[in-house]
């Protein structure tokens, strides 16, 4: 989502537009990506993250507070820099901002799908949590004057809203060549946590290892599960053939030099690793999860869709890849095509258009 907002935010600065970026959380640390100097940046300090590791009873009573405080913090802002446009990338701010009566159109940008919190897997009363706040973020983005949805597939989720729009992301990078699909490596991008669902993909490869084992799988990522992954390939003995990397900023060198992209996800909003994966014409293996891979993947075409938790078939498909290079480079084609729906001028034309038609609306 970091690098999407970049991209968004530089094209929009370049164009001429004021851009403001507000956050809440980012305490001295400089932006990962880098951001026009035109740019402003406000942090506002209130440090929600100190509760991450926190119990649920200790989240619940100190949220409001925290809320509380967001809210008046955000609100001086906006009185003060009087936007045209104000948008909520839909995480803590989402309940606050149609509030703010600062006169800006209020738009809310949702990265994940309908079903997002229940997809969390979790049990007891962080179940009734994660079902609840699913219920109120149906009535909080009906406050807002535009709410736009990465795909239709998670439109139709939504239910009949007047004030939805689909608009997806776009290309994060323009790639100068195409990969050439000559290079026996697959590739997987994502943190290293319960949505990506790594687990699932290692499995995958013990299968695909015993038939080709001069194939390689690089998985390119960060986070909590890292040392249960690392387990997982000790223990099937993998480690000839798999290998856990860290995230590099130039990930277009990596797709390059890989030939197929695997995504094993349990759910998704529109997964960047899969348009930057087809921009650089890698062919798709992809769970047919919510929301994304359907919008992206047409089956047997520019790449294969998987039904969830289906490794064998998953495996099948990626051997199938791995064993002929011409198909490779049908669907690495197909894929390229696809991504030129994706391009940044396309996707921005959209996001201009709807600021026009609000902003001339006030």
């Amino acid at each position: 989502m970091e690098r999407v907002l970049a991209n968004k935010a530089n094209y929009l600065s370049k164009l001429g537009h004021q851009i403001t970026i507000i956050t809440t959380d980012q305490l001295g640390r400089k932006p990962y990506f880098q951001l026009n100097e035109q740019i402003d940046q406000i942090d506002l300090h209130i440090n929600y993250t100190e509760n991450n590791n926190q119990g649920l009873m200790t989240k619940i009573l100190d949220f409001p507070r925290k809320q509380r405080k967001h809210k008046a913090s955000l609100e001086k802002v906006l009185q003060k820099i009087k936007p045209d446009i104000t948008i909520s990338l839909f995480d803590h701010d989402a309940a606050i901002i149609s509030k703010i009566k600062d006169g800006s159109k209020k738009i809310a940008e949702i990265h994940f799908s309908r079903f997002k919190r229940i997809q969390y897997g979790r049990g007891g009363l962080w179940n009734l949590v994660d079902r609840w706040r699913s219920k109120q973020d149906l009535k909080t983005i009906k406050l807002f004057d535009r709410f736009v949805v990465l795909t239709e597939e998670d439109k139709n989720y939504w239910g009949a809203l007047n004030n939805i729009l689909v608009i997806p992301n776009a290309n994060s990078f323009t790639p100068n060549s195409l990969a050439e699909l000559n290079i026996k490596q697959v590739i997987a991008v994502g943190r290293y946590d319960f949505q990506k669902h790594f687990d699932s993909l290692i499995r995958i490869w013990e299968r695909v290892d015993k038939q080709n084992p001069d194939w390689k799988l690089k998985i390119f990522g960060s986070g909590p599960l890292e040392s249960e992954l690392q387990q997982q390939i000790n223990d099937a003995q993998l480690q000839h053939s798999v290998s856990l990397e860290r995230p590099v900023k130039n990930i277009e060198k990596e797709y390059l030099n890989s030939s197929i992209i695997a995504l094993t996800s349990r759910y998704e909003g529109l997964p960047m690793a899969l348009l930057e994966a087809q921009a650089c014409g890698l062919p798709m293996v992809a769970y047919a999860c919510k929301c994304g891979p359907k919008d992206i993947i047409t089956d047997g075409e520019n790449g294969f869709l998987i039904p969830e938790e289906n490794e064998t078939l998953f495996a099948k498909r990626l051997l199938e890849l791995m064993n002929s290079e011409n198909r490779r480079r049908e669907m690495g084609r197909k894929a390229f095509e696809n991504s030129i729906n994706y391009s940044e001028d396309r996707v921005m034309e959209k996001w201009i258009n709807l600021f026009t038609e609000l902003t001339v609306k006030k």
